[in-house]
């Protein structure tokens, strides 16, 4: 069993499937947590002494460094990192004007981008940082250009992140998560359409991209870092 107890995480996206999950498995292990969400706090997860809400708009640079002090502040360090907050903006890419690039790669990329240099001034030895990126970064669809740039980006910075953090003793993975039950993917025209039909055991749980993410930022894996590992239940390896 992983053992958090007495760190401080801080989680993005907080309120949404995966963002929900991620605090839920943080906690069990023990981590106190500063939770950040455009739409601020959700029932299930309750502020406490050890848990703390922000609401914050990630596509604003001066919300990402106030929600930054505001954690800080609260419990005075950090020790783990869990980018997972993201857009979706379906359309074809001549339809995509510079405000829906600038809107999407403010939250999806400058927005972990900005966390992550906060956090490599702050972490101790033994810190780590995992952005929640997508098989779109390496595999993708129509209508989704901007998403899959996003991540594809988001994978290059989480490289360089454990490049410059190596030498502090500070890791940072990706996870790619595939078709996941939450309402991003049920969004999607395709889906919604009819047009695009995933197998059952092709959706995965949220808890199972927080399963992965728990691993990644325990002891376990301290070897481990500079990755993206794909979670998708295979579909992305298959013909």
């Amino acid at each position: 069993m992983v053992d958090l107890d007495g760190k401080v995480a801080f989680v993005t996206g907080a309120a949404g499937g995966i963002g929900g999950a991620v605090a839920h498995a943080l906690s069990r292990a023990g981590a106190r947590l500063v939770l950040i969400d455009r739409n601020g706090a959700t029932p299930d997860i309750p502020a406490s002494d050890t848990v703390m809400w922000i609401a914050a708009d990630l596509g604003e640079a001066a919300a990402v460094k106030a929600a930054w002090n505001t954690g800080i502040a609260r419990f005075g360090a950090i020790d783990i990192l869990v980018n997972v907050a993201g857009v979706m903006i379906f359309k074809p890419i001549e339809d995509q004007d510079a405000d829906d690039w600038r809107r999407l790669l403010a939250v999806n990329l400058i927005a972990p981008a900005l966390l992550t240099g906060f956090a490599l001034r702050a972490m101790s030895p033994g810190g780590a940082i995992v952005n929640v990126a997508s098989v779109h970064g390496r595999r993708t669809t129509t209508l989704v250009a901007s998403y899959a740039a996003s991540k594809a980006a988001l994978i290059s910075l989480t490289r360089s992140t454990a490049i410059e953090g190596r030498e502090r003793g500070i890791r940072c993975n990706a996870i790619l998560p595939g078709a996941i039950d939450t309402p991003l993917l049920h969004a999607s025209p395709a889906i919604r359409s009819g047009a695009e039909v995933i197998d059952p055991a092709d959706i995965g749980r949220p808890e199972d991209i927080a399963a992965l993410a728990l691993f990644l930022v325990s002891e376990a894996a301290g070897f481990v870092t500079g990755e993206d590992i794909v979670a998708d239940g295979g579909r992305i390896g298959r013909l």
